[in-house]
């Protein structure tokens, strides 16, 4: 996965501040490619390993030189040739477990998610202390979803910020969000070197400005803040008096290392930029993001102590001119053993930043991390269309607004693009229709209410089609009751907590008459008992609900058999039956005077109806399930599917003027 932008400037720079003076002769006295790679120039490296590829013979090296111009594409970007590459240092037998791992991040990055999942099982095995094995095994499956099910954002190319080469890490600069600075290698940069790294030009910062009609001038090198080295990663205080951005210097035959810098404002220019004093030596620190108080300064490095390859830091003060405290790292709960770049605070105090070794899509994906009551992350993917299988980073608010923009390589040409993002309002409605439990006909002029969960109760009528509707509010529970004089009432529940799509619901509330006889499905006891068994409960409760919402009803509980057995015996253990569910209707807080029970026995055979008629074919509407008519079925299958159909449970209204004790 890439790890280029402008945090790679820092990688590469920073690749020949750690060598002492005599390791730097004896990188002397290696290859050219090797000494390249080292130094960080990869896009360099790359021609130079070819070259050196067809004066080796021995396998191991050339499975080590696979590996590294595997490495070099991967860095600058190039997850199809950098595939390609680490296949044929697989086929070399390249021994470096990290192999697997980087095969099947590139594989990801590829959308080649079932031979991604083979890798990085390989490297889990070899390597199970490492957990980015078990996170690429995770993340096979969850880019396939979530690709599926995209999030409400919409997307689009900020075609007038981008050109040809990198551009990334947009800052908007005034309160009005009308000027934005963002890094570019493009043609314009103030220095004039090209980076051994990416064959493209040192990096600088550029402006452009919204007209009121909306549209991006041609954006220009902010001449105010470049330098002849690298400049980039913008990031500004809540007041917009101050901007941080990193630099990169470079003197003849050396790297100078990378700083953070700051600039004051001054009218309608900047003052010129100073180094932050936040380490001793202030050459390994990137990405600046300062909070909302400017009191906390969010930075990457690769610090000694750091838990991945680049970890998230902060550092504190007590007041906007105070120094700075020391740097602490934010820890495993933040920080992998991989790469977290590109933190960004909102103005909510939100924390977002891009990382490659956390459950994602592949390459950079973003994450939001906010923190709960007892200081711990929670963290979150941003999923797409934020985030695609490609590097996303650099992302940026309009204050309170679901609106900003952020980086990304999706297209696949190992260039950075700028693009723009919106989540529009969320909208909810529901539409419904009220009908008749029994004969699915459409109720006209019943009353349906919608309350909510914030306490909001609005009421409706429907018309002669029998329907509704309603408009609803995001991230809220729902319940739709309706009522019809000789029904009784009847619910149905919904929710648009959790959502973040706009949608529409259907639903049907049916309501059952009082003068029908309503069965109660899935009551079970075992044979020749009348204790219920436990799946009886969900059917019974429905009742409890039933009658609270109805609470000026009495019932009375009928319980049948079919004709097996004698009749005196049936309508004890009958009489029996429909008392347990009496008793279990009371031991919910069900009043006993509104209950009671009654056995029938074999006395009242089923009459086939239309939901009989739907889970047993062979019966036709209106056959009475007699004895002799279920001993004149074709098999003993069939008869005692019958038999069953006359072992049921029932209710019937007694009465709907009940006034209730309470």
């Amino acid at each position: 996965m890439r790890t280029y932008s402008y945090l790679t400037h820092l990688m590469l720079i920073c690749a020949l501040l750690i060598f002492h003076p005599a390791e730097g002769q004896r990188k002397q006295r290696d290859s050219r490619a090797n000494a390249a790679f080292e130094a960080g120039e990869y896009y360099n490296a790359i021609d130079l390993y070819k070259n050196a590829f067809n004066r080796v013979s021995n396998s191991e090296q050339k499975a080590e030189i696979y590996f590294k111009i595997g490495e070099c594409y991967r860095i600058i970007g190039e997850s199809r040739q950098s595939e390609l590459w680490y296949g044929k240092a697989i086929r070399e037998e390249y021994q470096d477990p990290i192999i697997y791992l980087r095969y099947g991040q590139m594989k990801l990055i590829n959308e080649d998610y079932d031979e991604a999942l083979d890798e990085f099982k390989k490297y889990r095995d070899l390597v199970p202390d490492d957990p980015r094995g078990t996170t690429g095994i995770e993340s096979c499956e969850a880019a396939k979803q979530w690709i599926e099910n995209p999030t409400g954002y919409i997307v689009d190319d900020m075609r007038n910020f981008n050109s040809r080469q990198r551009d990334f890490s947009p800052a908007f600069v005034n309160e009005l969000f009308t000027e934005v600075y963002f890094t570019s290698t493009r043609e314009d940069a103030l220095g004039n070197e090209t980076h051994g790294a990416t064959g493209q030009n040192f990096a600088d910062i550029f402006t452009t400005t919204m007209d009121r009609k909306g549209k991006w001038s041609v954006p220009v090198p902010l001449e105010a803040l470049n330098s002849e080295f690298e400049d980039g990663t913008p990031n500004i205080s809540s007041d917009f008096s101050t901007l941080y951005f990193t630099r990169c210097k470079k003197g003849k035959n050396q790297q100078l290392g990378c700083q953070i810098y700051a600039a004051k404002s001054s009218g309608a220019s900047w003052q010129e930029p100073e180094p932050l004093d936040i380490l001793e030596d202030s050459l390994t620190v990137a990405h600046p993001a300062i909070s909302n108080d400017n009191l906390t300064l969010y930075f990457v490095s690769d610090l000694p102590g750091g838990i991945g390859e680049h970890d998230i830091w902060k550092v504190t003060r007590i007041a906007d001119n105070a120094p700075w405290g020391e740097p602490e790292n934010l820890g495993e709960a933040i920080n992998t053993p991989g790469n977290e770049l590109y933190p960004y605070v909102h103005p909510d105090g939100t924390l977002y930043f891009s990382s490659d070794s956390r459950v994602g899509l592949g390459g950079l994906d973003i994450f939001k991390a906010e923190q709960d009551e007892t200081g711990g992350w929670i963290i979150e993917n941003m999923k797409p269309p934020i985030n695609s299988p490609g590097d996303d980073f650099g992302i940026v608010f309009e204050a309170e607004s679901e609106r900003g923009f952020f980086s990304s390589s999706r297209r696949g040409r190992g260039n950075d693009e700028i693009y723009s993002f919106v989540l529009p309002p969320l909208n909810f409605n529901v539409t419904g229709a009220v009908r008749d439990e029994r004969t699915d006909r459409v109720l006209p002029g019943s009353k349906v209410r919608s309350v909510s969960s914030d306490g909001i109760t609005v009421e409706t009528t429907t018309g002669e089609e029998g329907s509704f509707r309603f408009m609803l509010k995001p991230n809220t529970d729902y319940v739709f009751i309706a009522s019809q004089p000789g029904y009784l009432s009847g619910k149905v529940r919904e929710s648009t907590k959790g959502l973040d799509q706009s949608r529409d619901f259907e639903v049907t509330i049916y309501l059952a008459s009082t003068t029908q006889v309503i069965e109660l499905p899935n009551i079970f006891y075992d044979f020749a008992k009348w204790d219920l068994r436990p799946e009886s409960m969900v059917s019974l409760d429905n009742l409890v609900e039933t009658l609270n919402d109805n609470p000026n009803v009495t019932i009375e509980l009928m319980s049948h058999t079919d004709s097996r057995g004698l009749p005196a015996d049936n309508i004890e253990l009958s009489q029996k039956r429909a008392q347990s569910v009496v008793d279990y209707l009371i031991s919910k807080g069900i009043s006993p005077d509104r209950l009671s029970a009654k056995g029938y026995g074999e006395a009242q055979p089923k009459v086939v109806d239309e939901k009989v008629r739907e889970d047993y074919e062979f019966l036709k509407l209106g056959d009475v399930l007699t004895e002799d008519f279920i001993n004149q079925l074709p098999s003993p299958e069939l008869q005692e599917q019958a038999h069953q159909v006359n072992r049921r449970t029932e209710f019937r209204v007694l009465s709907t003027d009940y006034i209730p004790q309470n």
